[in-house]
């Protein structure tokens, strides 16, 4: 019996806007992408470019209740728009996942969309606590949110695996930690070679990945510039993915070494225009630094938090 036979075919690479050539495995049921471990479902179907949706109708699609889902961009690019759209379809029972939980994923668990939170900090940055988190963990409001915490680097390196297509991540990490007692997937293991321990964790594999970035071309390839954190990673990691970005445009622009997420990795794209808000997006708009520090009160009151998402997001905006 012989195998499939090798193709050849232009991909990108992900850290560059210049085609690269893989050798490619075709099979009846699946594309098999040689040398790297990426079992990405946009892959796997053989598509070669993301689809354009709305915003209303990617989280439709993509965004089930009970799902695991990431929303990465570390302080800028944090995806507020995608966020308010979960909302305001009433997604319930989610799994969510971000290395520095803040604004958005406290009024997504406010607003009763959640049932368990990964991840390796969580704040309202430069002010203090998230207060809805607290609530939910502290006194089960609106119901009771699981929690499961790891270090940055730690779940740097879950993402990395997960993209790979590797089941967990091996660092040298949580000597000394706490973390360990509390959170039963983090384990030791010895070092086949060199008999080091050395800490491991699973990897993560979202349902979908969700993240903000500048612009996408009308291929589907999208530019993140800027400070970046794992959103490469994170949407390569996915069964699928959603991108907002503040607009579609003949050419990216891209320069040698920037981040370029490919098409063939991205399920949907959406315009959602200062679609990170009130975080920023390098090159279009600033932080709004006073609406964090309102926040603080806001999200401090069960009855004012309720009546800022009835205004501001479930009566305001959006497409559903």
């Amino acid at each position: 019996m012989t195998g499939p036979e090798p193709v050849s075919g232009p991909f990108f690479c992900g850290l560059t806007s210049e085609p690269i050539l893989f050798n490619l495995f075709v099979s009846q049921t699946s594309v098999h992408i040689a040398n790297i471990g990426i079992k990405n479902d946009s892959v796997e179907r053989g598509k070669t470019m993301a689809e354009f949706l709305s915003l209303h109708d990617a989280v439709a699609r993509y965004v089930e209740d009970g799902a695991t889902v990431a929303m990465e961009g570390f302080t800028h690019l944090i995806p507020f728009a995608a966020g308010h759209e979960i909302i305001r379809q009433g997604k319930r029972d989610l799994t969510l996942i971000r290395m520095t939980p803040d604004l958005i994923y406290d009024q997504l668990i406010g607003a009763g969309c959640v049932k368990k939170l990964i991840f390796s900090w969580g704040g309202n940055p430069g002010v203090g606590s998230l207060h809805r988190l607290r609530d939910a963990v502290e006194k089960s409001y609106p119901h009771k949110v699981e929690i499961l915490e790891h270090s940055h680097a730690a779940m740097a390196c879950a993402y990395e695996a997960g993209a790979a297509g590797l089941p967990l991540a091996v660092l040298r990490g949580y000597v000394g930690s706490d973390l360990p007692k509390v959170n039963d997937q983090i384990k030791f293991i010895e070092c086949p070679f060199t008999g080091e321990r050395l800490a491991a964790v699973p990897s993560i594999r979202p349902d979908v990945s969700v993240v903000h970035a500048q612009r996408a071309d009308r291929k589907g390839n999208v530019l993140v510039e800027g400070i970046i954190g794992v959103q490469k990673e994170a949407v390569l990691a996915a069964k699928h993915s959603i991108v907002t970005v503040e607009e579609v445009v003949d050419d990216l622009g891209a320069t040698p070494n920037a981040c370029v997420i490919p098409g063939w990795a991205i399920s949907a794209i959406a315009v959602a225009e200062k679609g990170a808000y009130p975080s920023y997006a390098h090159g279009y708009y600033p932080r709004h630094n006073r609406f964090y520090k309102e926040w603080d009160m806001i999200a401090r009151d069960r009855d004012a938090f309720n009546d800022w998402i009835k205004q501001n997001v479930l009566e305001a905006g959006g497409e559903s």
